[in-house]
């Protein structure tokens, strides 16, 4: 995109694109995470009809505190929390930006730790909140002593933390997360996007949330809820800072048909989730199959898999894309990713993948020897 000249665009937005992963109509797409099984057809039925209902009432404003779907939200997530404790947005995309707007902003730093999700920065670039970044050690995972350094150093008036992160898959731990939140001055996000796919016994940040009251945890019902089309992201946190996002939303920001939709998919919320524990066994046979294949690949707590290394990744991506299969070139360079679908989509990425690898002699030659 080229923002002609004439146009009178912030100065600090000419350089950029807009962000997006592609969007391409090929009969594999394995490169945005989304759960690979739609919701069923009680859940669809359900949906429909609460629909149909809300329809006739929507000359009327929604409720602007979303308070029957808040209340939801805190039953499903259970430790205790209340409605007065739960925000929701359209998707945790709106989530992120309403906390940088109440707790970053011009002369205010937000820092995270890299390899990481890739539109932190652009939260921060779109509030005027000074960006920095530390990095995670060379196998990705989170270094807690360079990240106490980075806090000491910075002073950031926001951490934002991914966990599991994307897109490398790796979960915090509880000490690690005790650790930021003692460090530092300001909030703490811990984003819990991938959390329902965690492996058993790994914890989540709202076990110690009422320790830490500049603590939030965000969630989304994009990715193991199989509704990214819904756009619902939620968080958890203190109410004081939930009052405080509030003094930032924008008007009824939340459509009742957002609101109605979401809370039918929360009505049937175990049926929404079954496929999880298949979804984690197909990702964990898919690392399996690329470790053998002499792959580097990062174990991982989410539906997706970080794989490589590739001296040109983009050569690979494309010629997995040329076999019918999109997944994601993200991350650090020479890494690919590939969300977890079906077990007849994965046996088409790894078909793909392989027949690409055999127009590509010399990575394959140094696959066979690592395997």
């Amino acid at each position: 995109m080229t923002v002609p000249e004439w146009l009178p665009i912030r100065d600090d937005l000419r350089p950029y694109e807009p962000y997006g992963a592609p969007q391409l109509d090929v009969p594999v797409q394995l490169n945005v995470n989304e759960n690979p099984y739609g919701p069923s057809k009680a859940t669809a039925d359900d949906i429909a009809e609460s629909l149909r209902v809300v329809a006739t009432d929507l000359n009327r404003y929604p409720d602007r505190e979303a308070w029957a779907l808040r209340t939801a939200l805190a039953s499903y997530l259970g430790h205790g929390l209340g409605p007065e404790a739960v925000w929701a947005a359209n998707g945790s995309n709106e989530v992120m930006q309403q906390i940088l707007q109440a707790f970053g902003g011009p002369g205010r730093t937000a820092a995270s730790f890299t390899p990481t999700y890739s539109m932190y920065p652009e939260y921060a670039r779109n509030t005027h909140t000074r960006w920095v970044t530390g990095r995670r050690a060379e196998d990705f995972t989170f270094d807690v002593d360079a990240a106490l350094a980075l806090i000491a150093a910075e002073q950031p008036d926001v951490v934002l933390l991914a966990s599991p992160n994307n897109p490398t898959g790796e979960s915090l731990t509880l000490d690690a997360v005790r650790a930021i939140c003692e460090a530092a001055p300001g909030i703490v996000v811990l984003d819990e996007a991938y959390a329902e796919f965690r492996r058993p016994d790994t914890p989540t940040a709202l076990s110690v949330l009422g320790d830490y009251p500049r603590l939030i945890v965000t969630r989304t019902m994009s990715k193991a809820f199989a509704f990214a089309g819904g756009r619902l992201g939620y968080l958890a946190a203190d109410p004081a800072i939930v009052d405080a996002l509030r003094i930032v939303r924008l008007p009824y920001h939340l459509s009742a048909v957002t609101q109605t939709v979401a809370l039918a998919a929360l009505r049937h919320a175990d049926e929404m989730l079954a496929r999880v524990a298949d979804l984690r066994e197909t990702r964990d046979e898919t690392a399996r199959w690329l470790h053998e294949q002499g792959f580097d690949v990062v174990d991982s707590d989410a539906n997706f898999v970080l794989f490589g290394t590739f001296e040109d990744r983009h050569a690979v991506w494309q010629g997995i894309l040329d076999h019918g299969v999109l997944i994601r070139e993200t991350g650090p360079d020479g890494w690919l990713r590939v969300s977890v679908g079906t077990p007849e989509e994965m046996a088409a990425f790894r078909d793909a993948l392989v027949a690409t690898l055999e127009t590509l002699p010399t990575r394959q030659a140094a696959t066979q020897e690592k395997a």
